[in-house]
C-alpha cells in the first residue's frame, strides 16, 4: 500500500514505531517533523489511487477539538481526537479532498497524551457524561491491526463509565476490537450508504453488505453499535433505497440495536465543492442543485433536505429505531 514511509527522528527507537515498521515492510526515512514534507507541496487527491505515503508523528498543538453544534445528540459536551490524518478511502464527498494539501496518511502515535488530555477534559465536566469522537479526519478502524492503539482507549472507558468513545467508521477491521470486552460507553458507529449508491461514490470502502454483516457480528457479541445516514443524497429512488436498507437492517436486529442513528444530508465548504466537481464531473452528487447555507456550507435549500431526512426518519421508524435515537446531523433546525 505505500509507496514511502516517514518517520519523525526522535520516534524511530519507540516500541510503537517499531511494531508498525515490522508491519508495514518498509525501510523509514527519517525527518525531524512530519511536516517539513507532508503537505508543504500541492499532492492532487486522486494520487492516492497510486501513490500513498505514510507518516508516523507525534501530534503536537490542540489534541482534542470542542465539535461543533448539532455535531452529536444534544445536551452533553462533543469533543473530537485527532489519531491520524487522512483516510485511505476515497469516497467522492469527503471533505477531505479540500481540507489538506495531500492524501497521504499521517498516523500519531502520542495516544497516552492524547487519553491524558481526556481525562483532564472530563475532570473539567463532572456534572455530565462527555463524548470523545474518532473519526473526524481518518477513518478510526481501517489501519488499527498496524496501529494497536484500541485498547488505550478501550481502559479509558472501562475506567472512566462518564466517558463516551465513539469509532465512526466505514470499515470492516475489526481484527483487534474483537479482542476487547464490549462496553456500554465504547460505541463503534457505521456510517451506510444504501448498496447502490454506495457504489457509486463510497469507492475503496468496504460495500454496505459487508458492513451490515460486520455489525452482525459485533450485535451478536454484545457491542454498543451506532449508525450515520450521512450524507443522504438526493436521487429518484432514494426512499426506495433507504427502505431496502432499513429492512436489511430490520431483518439482522440492527435498527432495535442502535444506541442512535444520526441523519445529514450531503454538505461541502465551497473550496470542497471545488475539488470534488474537478475531481468527480459526472458524479452523482451534482445532479441536484445546491445553494449556500445557514453555515456558509453548500447544500441543498431548507425544505428539501428537511423533506428527505424526515422522509428516511419516517422509515427509520417504521422498521423498529427508537424515535429518541435519531437525531439531524449538523443541520440548522431538527
Amino acid at each position: 500500500m505505500w509507496n514511502k514511509v516517514y518517520v519523525e527522528e526522535n520516534l524511530i527507537e519507540t516500541p510503537r514505531v517499531k511494531s508498525i515498521l515490522a508491519k508495514v515492510k518498509r525501510e523509514p526515512i527519517t525527518l525531524k517533523s512530519y511536516d517539513e514534507i507532508w503537505g508543504q507541496s500541492k499532492k492532487p487527491y486522486l494520487h492516492k489511487r497510486d501513490s500513498l505515503n505514510l507518516f508516523l508523528a507525534e501530534k503536537k498543538g490542540q489534541l482534542l477539538k470542542l465539535a461543533p453544534d448539532a455535531y452529536g445528540q444534544l445536551g452533553e459536551p462533543h469533543y473530537y481526537f485527532i489519531h491520524a490524518y487522512n483516510c485511505i478511502y476515497e469516497c467522492q464527498y469527503c471533505y477531505l479532498q479540500g481540507y489538506f494539501n495531500t492524501p497521504d496518511i499521517v498516523l500519531f502515535i502520542n495516544h497516552e497524551e492524547i487519553i491524558s488530555e481526556m481525562q483532564k477534559t472530563l475532570e473539567e465536566n463532572p456534572d455530565s457524561r462527555v463524548w470523545f469522537h474518532a473519526g473526524e479526519f481518518s477513518d478510526s478502524l481501517a489501519l488499527t491491526h498496524l496501529t494497536g492503539e484500541l485498547e488505550l482507549y478501550h481502559a479509558f472507558c472501562r475506567k472512566n463509565p462518564r466517558a463516551i468513545i465513539e469509532l465512526r467508521t466505514k470499515s470492516v477491521n475489526i481484527k483487534e476490537l474483537i479482542l476487547l470486552e464490549p462496553l456500554p460507553n465504547f460505541i463503534i458507529s457505521f456510517s451506510l450508504s444504501p448498496q447502490k449508491m454506495g457504489k457509486l461514490i463510497d469507492l475503496k470502502t468496504p460495500s454496505t453488505q459487508s458492513r451490515l454483516k460486520t455489525m452482525d457480528e459485533l450485535n451478536k457479541l454484545g457491542f454498543t453499535l451506532a449508525a450515520h445516514f450521512d450524507p443522504i443524497i438526493y436521487q429518484d429512488q432514494f426512499k426506495i433505497q433507504y427502505e431496502e436498507l432499513l429492512e436489511t437492517m430490520q431483518s439482522l436486529h440492527l435498527t432495535k440495536a442502535l444506541s442512535y442513528l444520526s441523519m445529514g444530508v450531503v454538505r461541502f465548504t465551497k473550496d470542497v465543492y471545488r475539488e470534488v466537481e474537478r475531481n468527480y464531473p459526472d458524479s452523482p452528487l451534482h445532479s441536484t442543485p445546491m445553494v449556500k447555507s445557514f453555515d456558509n456550507k453548500v447544500r441543498y435549500n431548507h425544505p428539501m433536505r428537511m423533506w428527505m431526512m424526515n422522509t428516511v426518519k419516517e422509515l427509520a421508524l417504521k422498521y423498529g429505531v427508537q424515535e429518541p435515537a435519531i437525531y439531524f446531523c449538523m443541520e440548522e433546525h431538527a
